[in-house]
């Protein structure tokens, strides 16, 4: 371990049981006009972000699309550079002692990140676009090991068979191409990639939401049974409210790149505090042709969105709002 990540570690104290912290993050997407492309303005994809998430634990995040959540995903174990931030991660892989050391994500330079990702793994979204059409089975979820692992390439093909039959697939796939598999199978294939090298973490970025209905249990059962095998924690992105409820012990609510409210699962959906939350709960579809509930009415249209800078990003389209809230968070 080199002196410069040495110096990295424990700079920040994080409380027991915590597995990553964030504080602070920002992503912002410069805005660009006129011949020269100069930059006008900013998008704030996430803007002021503060979570944590405990070891074992499922933290959902749920949010209409385009609120930020795959950016913030993303930004975690940097496949997008973070603005602005912190991201405190305790790391097992860096330690002498298998006792874990608290690691800020934002400071690491390229090799240094490569060490501590062998403890993260990314589910993504679409297992079409996630799985390169022209490599073999076998070989996709074999790479991560020929990247991370020392171990002889002689051991691959067994540890790529048993994490395939991990996920209910066969070693026999292995030979095959992801065009061959269906939906399901595709995503089971992206979860073996992901599990190859043991990870600690997984963010999981709607990983049902590409899928029918009837196989969307089976791959979040499958999750479910992984955590509980692997001791897995999770960072479960979707805007299905049905599927969070399902998956999270407790709940991030996301609006227009910021964290509205965060609380236990079932705190949550029984004394929400926030209007946003208000408003999601309200969409959902109750499988009752008698029940009749309050539909939540906005003010404005989503392309009247307010600069979350100045207060309460949801300002414009709440029907409590009064201007006091303009001008400062009440959350």
């Amino acid at each position: 371990m080199s002196k410069e990540l040495r110096n990295k570690i424990n700079e920040a104290k994080t409380p027991k049981g915590i597995l990553l912290q964030v504080k602070g993050l920002k992503k912002y997407f410069p805005v660009k006009r006129g011949f020269f492309q100069r930059i006008v303005d900013y998008t704030r994809a996430v803007d002021k972000v503060d979570f944590y998430i405990r070891e074992g634990e499922t933290l959902g995040l749920v949010g209409e699309s385009g609120s930020g959540k795959t950016t913030l995903g993303r930004s975690i174990i940097r496949l997008i550079e973070p603005t602005e931030g912190s991201i405190i991660f305790r790391s097992k892989t860096l330690s002498n002692n298998n006792k874990p050391v608290e690691v800020e994500i934002t400071k690491l330079s390229p090799s240094e990140l490569k060490i501590v990702r062998k403890e993260m793994a990314y589910i993504f979204q679409d297992p079409i676009s996630s799985l390169d059409p022209r490599m073999r089975v076998g070989d996709i979820v074999r790479e991560p090991l020929e990247i991370h692992s020392k171990k002889k390439k002689k051991e691959f093909d067994e540890i790529v068979s048993t994490s395939l039959e991990t996920v209910g697939l066969s070693a026999n796939d292995m030979r095959l191409y992801p065009h061959e598999f269906s939906g399901g199978q595709r995503q089971r294939i992206g979860i073996a990639r992901a599990l190859i090298l043991n990870p600690r973490f997984l963010i999981c970025d709607e990983p049902t939401s590409a899928l029918d209905i009837s196989i969307q249990g089976q791959i979040l059962n499958l999750l479910q049974n992984m955590q509980k095998k692997f001791n897995l924690t999770y960072f479960f992105i979707s805007h299905d409210l049905a599927v969070i409820q399902h998956m999270s012990d407790r709940i991030a609510v996301m609006y227009s790149g910021t964290i509205v409210e965060i609380a236990e699962v079932n705190e949550l959906y029984k004394n929400f505090l926030h209007p946003y939350t208000e408003l999601l709960l309200s969409a959902i579809l109750i499988p009752d042709p008698d029940y009749r509930k309050e539909h939540v009415i906005l003010r404005e249209k989503l392309s009247s969105l307010y600069n979350s800078s100045l207060g309460c990003s949801f300002y414009p389209r709440c029907r409590y709002k009064k201007k006091i809230v303009a001008r400062q968070f009440l959350y």
